[in-house]
């Protein structure tokens, strides 16, 4: 495992951190680059010497009319050009391993970091303008690393060696070259900024394409319920067509670029040689020379050329980059102390939020909760119930730090959770969600995601218990069957009772619930609940709760509005003295009773 660069030490968006950014990831193959630029200058001295081959070959070979020499020359021309292409197979394997290699290496790094950001960050950016960056910016770094860069660097060296050897051969004619050279850099570098800056905008629209195909195809059912296929291939086809316009800008300027480059450098090469031929009638050069000069006139031509064609590429991966630069230097909400408490073992799972107020960093105006005091003794079921916006999943997010407290504190086992280690701190709790997460793969694989250790004798004692047994094995491929992507092969049902297989097998000591049996009919709730009853015995457990039948069995109900703690009790209790339970149990309850 080698060193990637740490997200905040370079701004982020700035073209300056670019390339030390991209210099530390191909550090830890820093030999593998000196091969490259070894194999680089090997082929590109090659190909120049190649020139005074064909020098030789006219001025000896053909003028000389020594067919030995001839042959001599023909062998060593062969010779040079085996040399060359070894060279070029060597680079070209090289730099693009260190192409496939870095982004692969940035993949992790950036992934890395994207699992360590809070919700908060996803909460104000879109998964899909994510996702883009990580996939589409990372696929443009690697083939310009691979590819692009290399034939800018190779076109580099070639320019500078040929000029070289056209001075070499010729100081009238190289000076002549030097006039044109500023005419010809100058698009470079005028249109190569307004490139790289329109890339940058054509990567940003790309991000906004990924960001609605994530989320249309993601909500398909919803989508297709609604008769919406229409509008949204309209709005898609208009994000189309803004990537569009402003990949036609783009590629206006890069052709622009591309063809005023061949233009100036091969006008020219022209009226260069034309220069050089009045100097061989005239006898003050031999053919040679100037069929050599113009060898490295059309090779320092061909690289310009090619330095103006990729110069885009580089420039557009230069704002890739720019954009990974930005993900990957995300500051991080969430982050372990310096000197992170340590929990006593076993767990006891006591609660005590000590005045704690919260609001979402989104909406700093609309505090969530306001001065909640509330103790949860050890081992004690507790269910929260209230409004819509009361606050009940927020105290669930709280307790496992998913985002920092801007007042008051939060205690586990007597110790501030902000003291401890965050991945430490959501070890102790398992969570089995009102709408059930299920991933893109097994059934073992699923339910072991809580523990992944697990053996598989252990998974299936789990699912027995979570009632999931029967369904499992009715599977195509039982507890290796394929779940599909957010679990599309299964009902509702099916899908809570493998999260509550996993919260299971996870054996935490606080649960949290956010109406667990909620999707089950009314056969599996029963048996469901025995399982529930059987996992929560010495257990500090949260329940929120929307039905009847979920808090009469509950040690505490405790009721939240608008951020506060306004009454506490059994359901005997609270039905006689909390207006607002009472509500709640005639409006949201009602049916739930019925049932029962």
């Amino acid at each position: 495992m080698h060193n990637t660069p740490q997200s905040d030490s370079h701004s982020p968006g700035r073209t300056s951190a670019v390339l030390p950014w991209l210099a530390g990831f191909l550090m830890p193959y820093r030999w593998r680059v000196v091969a490259a630029m070894l194999f680089l200058l090997l082929g590109a001295l090659a190909w120049l010497v190649l020139g005074q081959g064909v020098r030789l070959l006219v001025d000896e070979g053909f003028a000389g009319g020594d067919s030995q020499r001839l042959n001599s020359i023909m062998l060593l021309i062969l010779l040079i050009t085996a040399v060359s292409a070894s060279a070029v197979f060597c680079r070209f394997y090289l730099m693009t391993w260190l192409g496939e290699r870095v982004s692969a290496d940035i993949r992790n790094h950036v992934y890395r970091h994207m699992l360590l950001l809070s919700p908060a960050f996803y909460g104000e950016t879109r998964t899909g303008e994510v996702i883009s960056r990580f996939t589409a910016d990372t696929t443009v770094l690697q083939t310009v690393v691979g590819s692009s860069l290399s034939m800018a660097l190779r076109s580099g060296v070639t320019a500078v060696g040929g000029l070289l050897m056209m001075a070499f051969t010729s100081l009238k004619m190289t000076a002549l070259v030097s006039i044109a050279v500023p005419l010809v850099l100058i698009p470079i570098f005028v249109l190569g900024r307004k490139v790289r800056h329109m890339a940058r905008a054509s990567q940003d629209r790309l991000a906004d394409i990924g960001a609605h195909v994530d989320q249309s195809l993601h909500e398909i059912h919803t989508v297709q319920a609604y008769g919406h296929e229409i509008l949204d291939q309209q709005v898609f086809a208009g994000k189309i067509e803004q990537v569009m316009v402003a990949a036609k800008q783009r590629i206006f300027y890069r052709a622009l670029l591309i063809g005023l480059v061949m233009l100036l450098s091969i006008s020219a090469v022209t009226l260069v040689g034309w220069a050089g031929a009045l100097d061989v009638l005239a006898g003050r050069i031999t053919a040679g020379e100037l069929t050599a000069f113009l060898f490295y006139a059309v090779v320092v031509a061909g690289a310009v050329a090619t330095i103006s064609e990729v110069i885009g590429e580089i420039q557009r991966a230069a704002g890739a980059t720019e954009r990974l630069i930005e993900l990957a230097a995300t500051p991080l909400e969430i982050t372990a102390p310096a000197m992170p408490a340590t929990l006593t073992e076993p767990v006891t799972g006591s609660l005590v939020f000590d005045d704690v107020s919260f609001y979402y960093p989104q909406l700093p105006d609309r505090p969530v909760l306001s001065q909640l005091r509330l103790h949860i003794n050890p081992g004690e079921r507790v269910a929260l119930v209230g409004p819509s916006g009361a606050g009940k999943t927020t105290i669930f997010q709280l307790l496992q730090r998913f985002y920092n407290l801007p007042m008051g504190k939060i205690l586990l086992d007597g110790i501030d959770i902000s003291t401890l280690d965050p991945a430490r701190l959501r070890a102790q709790f398992a969570l089995v969600p009102q709408d059930a997460v299920i991933f893109a793969d097994t059934v073992l694989e699923n339910v072991r995601y809580g523990r992944p250790d697990a053996s598989e004798q252990e998974v299936i004692a789990a699912c027995k218990a979570a009632e999931a047994d029967g369904f499992i094995q009715q599977l195509a491929g039982g507890y290796h069957s394929q779940l599909g992507e957010r679990g599309v092969r299964l009902s509702g049902g099916q899908k809570q009772r493998i999260a509550i297989a996993r919260a299971i097998l996870a054996d935490r000591p606080l649960l949290l619930l956010d109406e667990a049996t909620s999707a089950l009919d009314a056969a599996s709730e029963h048996e469901v609940k025995q399982a529930l009853a059987q996992l929560m015995h010495g257990k500090t457990t949260l329940i929120i709760a929307h039905r009847l039948s979920t808090v009469l069995h509950v040690d505490r109900i405790l009721v939240l509005d608008q951020g506060q703690l306004i009454a506490a009790g059994k359901h005997s209790e609270l039905m006689q003295t909390c207006p607002l339970y009472q509500q709640l149990a005639a409006l949201q309850f009602l049916n739930a009773a019925s049932a029962d």
